[in-house]
């Protein structure tokens, strides 16, 4: 007979070495989302990712973080704070070792990895299988809105683990809690999604006080202090809390970036989201019902935000699943045993409670998953260029001699596509860092993209000697019938002019 120490051991090596349901619904989600449907290229449908990956390896090649801009020729020189910074290095290290395979690996696996853990969440709150998969999939759908890659992703793994880790400790309090400390330190360096898991902290303080009284609640009111002082762990201190605050209250921001828009509720997406949230309501008056506050207080608050701004849609998935599932397989359970046991409704439940033992368990394949993909190549379709749907590839390809250091004045998404295309010779107009350009820059962009009055002379104070245009914009219409500038190409819905005078 093997000792015990070694028969344990074995039988975690087994574990590891064993697929679980876990395992396959990981891939599964990686099959669904990426590898089948609109493929890996929809993960590059927002420039962002572009100029992302330059940052990144800026920092690479010059082991520092840039102080001042490096893509405009609107603002050089100003002041940038690249509060991502951490992320842009992860991007540029993929790039770096897959091209864009591996900017769009790293995205969908992201993606996946929080997926599967929000089940596993699920399920540890006692969830059955169903009612946890049947989240899951209107989850992903609802927030597959920011299915981007961009660093906003890590936020959604790093808050599934993270809310995972508070409900743990609130059953059965102990040290891992505090994982959550470094973590923040880590993850205020990525995203500024940091600031969801200190609101969840804050919500879950109050629950707890109201409903186990406030020297209950003492402990997790001085995570929330150890996590707020873990964000100044950056490398503009308070200065990024001061940066957030100043972009997060811009009415500006707010009226003009789509993501900070409320959700339209007419689309496949908006109507899962609305399931959801319709439901997730109905869970919380359940447990206020029960004198249950904090899972209420988390629901209704990313309920608020997610119907304010769009972006919040896949934070209110994160918090409102596990609780929504929880109440969904506890109403079941009980009229479920109120039928007889060769019922139907008896057998399903026997049959959720058996996958959801294959649920809660994961091994090493999910990782090996991975690392194959890295090495897999074209039967899989992976991105070579952003996609031509979204982006001029076709006429930039072309008309690189042209564009390639010219002053061309163009969209956001398209600058940032110009500055992953030529950066260092590049620079543009104006890229998607709206929290640097600001409302002055960002109105005037607008009203050059629009064909106002003053379009003419705005294109003259900064040179620009190209414009890059979507055909349906007035501007292209206006540039098209202008002696000054001569039509260079029109492909599809991209067409270029170029200046043919010298600008004063």
């Amino acid at each position: 007979m093997r000792p015990p120490k070694l028969a344990a051991a074995g039988g975690r090596l087994r574990a590891l070495a064993l697929p679980s349901l876990s395992d396959w619904l990981f891939a599964a989600l990686l099959g669904w989302l990426f590898i089948a449907g609109s493929g890996w290229s929809a993960l590059l449908a927002d420039g962002d990712t572009g100029w992302h990956i330059r940052t990144g390896e800026f920092i690479l090649d010059h082991r520092r973080l840039p102080e001042s801009d490096l893509f405009s020729f609107t603002r050089p020189g100003e002041r940038w704070v690249a509060w991502e910074w951490l992320a842009d290095v992860l991007f540029a290290c993929c790039h770096r070792a897959g091209g864009l395979k591996g900017v769009v690996l790293l995205a969908g696996t992201l993606i996946a990895g929080y997926l599967t853990l929000l089940v596993r969440h699920m399920v540890w709150r006692r969830a059955n299988a169903f009612a946890a998969l049947a989240c899951c999939l209107l989850g992903a759908g609802a927030s597959g809105i920011h299915y981007l890659a961009r660093p906003h992703l890590f936020t959604l793994l790093l808050l599934s683990t993270s809310l995972w880790l508070l409900d743990r400790d609130r059953e059965k309090p102990g040290r891992a809690v505090w994982i959550l400390v470094p973590m923040t330190a880590v993850w205020v360096n990525l995203h500024a999604g940091f600031l969801a898991l200190l609101a969840c902290l804050a919500l879950q303080t109050v629950g707890e006080g109201l409903e186990a009284g406030w020297r209950v609640a003492r402990r997790k009111a001085v995570l929330l202090a150890a996590c707020a002082a873990a964000t100044l762990l950056n490398p503009y201190g308070i200065g990024l809390h001061r940066h957030l605050a100043q972009y997060l209250r811009s009415d500006w921001i707010r009226e003009s970036v789509d993501e900070f828009q409320s959700p339209k509720f007419r689309s496949e997406s908006a109507l899962q989201f609305e399931i959801l949230l319709l439901a997730g309501l109905i869970a919380a008056g359940l447990l206020l019902r029960r004198r249950r506050f904090a899972s209420p207080l988390m629901v209704v608050f990313w309920a608020h935000a997610a119907l304010v701004s769009v972006r919040h849609v896949p934070v209110f998935v994160v918090a409102a699943c596990p609780i929504l599932a929880a109440e969904a397989s506890l109403w079941w359970t009980r009229w479920a045993e109120t039928k007889p046991a060769r019922s139907l409704a008896g057998i399903v439940d026997r049959v959720a409670t058996d996958f959801t033992a294959g649920l809660r368990r994961t091994s090493a394949w999910p990782a090996a998953l991975v690392v194959t993909l890295a090495f897999v190549g074209s039967p899989l379709s992976w991105p070579r260029d952003f996609p031509e749907i979204k982006f001029p590839v076709g006429l930039v390809g072309r008309q690189q001699e042209k564009l390639a250091g010219a002053r061309v004045f163009t969209s956001d998404q398209w600058g940032d596509y110009l500055l992953y295309r030529f950066y260092p010779r590049q620079k543009v107009f104006i890229d998607g860092r709206s929290d640097f350009y600001g409302p002055a820059l960002g109105k005037l962009y607008l009203r050059v993209a629009y064909g106002h009055a003053d379009w003419r002379g705005t294109l003259e104070r900064y040179a620009v000697t190209a414009v890059l245009a979507p055909t349906e914009w007035p501007l292209a219409s206006i540039v098209r019938q202008e002696p000054g500038w001569r039509l260079v190409e029109e492909d599809g819905p991209a067409v270029l002019f170029e200046r043919v005078e010298p600008s004063p």
